[in-house]
C-alpha cells in the first residue's frame, strides 16, 4: 500500500491537526504550504516549524500570488471584519482558494506518486466558505480521477478530510488525540504591528470558541 500522501499544511490549527492524523495513520507526509501573498504570512513560517515537528519528508512553499486577482480581505486592501461571526459568506473568503491549492496539491500527488491528499476543511466551524463543504470535495475528487494520468489508468485520488464534520472544539480534541503540535500553529488573519493575533477576526474567535469549550487553554503563545 503506498502510504504517501500530500498533505495542505497552512501553520492553522485545522491543517496541522489534519497533518497529525495523516502521521499517526501511517502516511508518510509532503507538506505543502502556499505562499499567495496572504495579508497573515506570519502563518508561513508557522507552517515550516510544523513541518519540521512532524516529520514531513519535503515541505515546499510554493510562491502563488493571488493578490493579481483580489477579490478578498486577505489578498486586496478591503478591512477585515472584527464585529463577530456573521451568517453569510465572508470578505474573507478568497475566491475559489480551495479549489486552487488543491490543483496544485493534485499535481504535485501525481508527480511524487502519491494518491492520497490531505486537507483541514470542516463543514461546522467554517465562516461559511463555500470550498469546505462535502460537496465541493466530492465533486473535486471526481474530477481530479477525470483529468489525470493516473486517473484514468485506474489509480483514483482520494481526498481525506477527517475533520468534516467536527467543531472547533472536536477538532482540539482530535488534535490533543495525535499530539499535534498545537503551541506552534497560528490563526488570525490580521496580526498586530506587533506580530500578535489580533484576537477579533473571524479566525481568532473560532480558536477561542473552540478552547473555551474543550476546556483548556490555547498552547500558542
Amino acid at each position: 500500500m503506498n502510504r504517501l500522501a500530500v498533505v495542505l499544511l497552512s501553520g492553522g490549527l485545522d491543517s496541522t491537526t489534519v497533518a497529525a492524523i495523516a502521521r499517526a495513520q501511517g502516511w508518510r507526509i509532503l507538506a505543502l504550504t502556499i505562499d499567495y501573498n496572504q495579508r497573515h504570512r506570519i502563518e508561513l513560517e508557522h507552517a515550516a516549524r510544523v513541518a519540521e515537528a512532524l516529520g514531513a519528508e519535503r515541505h515546499i512553499v510554493l510562491p502563488l500570488d493571488l493578490t493579481g486577482f483580489g477579490g478578498s480581505a486577505l489578498t486586496a486592501d478591503i478591512d477585515v471584519p472584527k464585529g463577530g461571526v456573521e451568517p453569510g459568506i465572508p470578505v474573507t473568503y478568497v475566491p475559489a482558494r480551495n479549489t486552487i491549492f488543491l490543483s496544485v496539491a493534485l499535481g504535485w500527488a501525481e508527480a511524487a506518486g502519491a494518491r492520497d491528499l490531505f486537507i483541514g476543511v470542516n463543514a461546522l466551524d467554517f465562516s461559511g466558505y463555500p470550498d469546505c463543504r462535502p460537496e465541493f470535495i466530492a465533486a473535486f475528487e471526481a474530477m481530479a480521477n477525470t483529468a489525470t494520468k493516473a486517473g484514468v489508468e485506474g489509480e483514483g485520488f482520494k481526498v481525506h478530510t477527517p475533520l468534516m464534520t467536527l467543531d472547533k472544539a472536536g477538532i482540539i480534541a482530535a488534535a490533543q488525540a495525535v499530539n499535534a503540535p498545537l503551541h506552534l500553529t497560528w490563526s488570525c488573519y490580521d496580526p498586530t504591528p506587533a506580530g500578535t493575533p489580533c484576537g477579533l477576526c473571524d479566525s481568532c474567535r473560532l480558536r477561542a470558541k473552540g478552547f473555551a469549550e474543550a476546556g483548556i487553554a490555547d498552547p500558542a503563545p
